[in-house]
């Protein structure tokens, strides 16, 4: 199981990892919010569970935890704190983590916890439904739509714009594009990825108020809430 672990605290985050690595499972750590962020990100479903502490510099879990759902993360989320009171946990859960432990805490405990986060991710219902701010995919339908409005798209443009969905806000590489839209394991030197970005952006942004597809120079793409 691949774990995120959120936590400022350096010394019990690096007792946390080592403690849940001889447990049989391979864990990344941030140090603050901001950086959490970041790898939830670049990780985008690759994450079984992320360990988030709520009270963090920069940014705290409960903005870090909103930001994701609202990204359509939907990543199981364990917050820890040493805020024990009913309304304090009850914010938590709110903000959409799927657990809450109070800190001091047992190891024990919080292996059984993420196990248990793990084990009801894996057997709950698939995902199938995608939102990134206006725009939604029906995954089932087959469907997508802005601000009410239904985008018709082609079935190579409806891939493109599930896999920049899964990673919005994040910058999306040529290559990334190529192995995981196209099945390309080398770069054919065409231009296959612009026509296809060209397209699929004025199907999702003619029209609107604002573009959401942004060209990052140098790196690639992005989908932006």
């Amino acid at each position: 199981m691949r774990i995120l672990i959120v936590e400022d605290d350096l010394e019990a985050a690096e007792v946390m990892a080592r403690g849940l690595t001889e447990a049989g499972h391979d864990c990344v750590t941030a140090p603050d919010g901001e950086e959490g962020l970041a790898e939830a990100r670049k990780g985008a479903g690759e994450f079984d569970v992320m360990i988030v502490d709520r009270m963090m510099p920069k940014m705290n879990g409960v903005t870090l935890v909103e930001t994701l759902r609202r990204e359509g993360d939907r990543t199981p989320v364990l917050f820890l704190s040493a805020l024990g009171e009913v309304t304090d946990r009850v914010d938590g859960l709110q903000a959409g983590a799927d657990d809450y432990l109070v800190k001091p805490y047992a190891f024990a405990e919080l292996i059984a916890r993420v196990e248990a986060l793990a084990r009801r991710r894996d057997t709950g219902s698939v995902q199938t439904l995608l939102r990134v701010g206006e725009l939604e995919m029906d995954l089932i339908a087959r469907t997508v739509h802005r601000q009410g409005k239904e985008i018709d798209l082609q079935p190579r443009e409806f891939q493109l714009l599930e896999f920049m969905m899964r990673h919005a806000g994040q910058s999306v590489t040529r290559t990334m594009l190529l192995e995981k839209v196209w099945d390309y394991h080398f770069d054919p030197q065409t231009n296959v990825i612009v026509v296809h970005i060209s397209r699929l952006r004025s199907k999702i942004d003619k029209g609107f108020d604002r573009p959401m597809l942004q060209t990052v120079r140098g790196a690639g793409y992005r989908l932006d809430a």
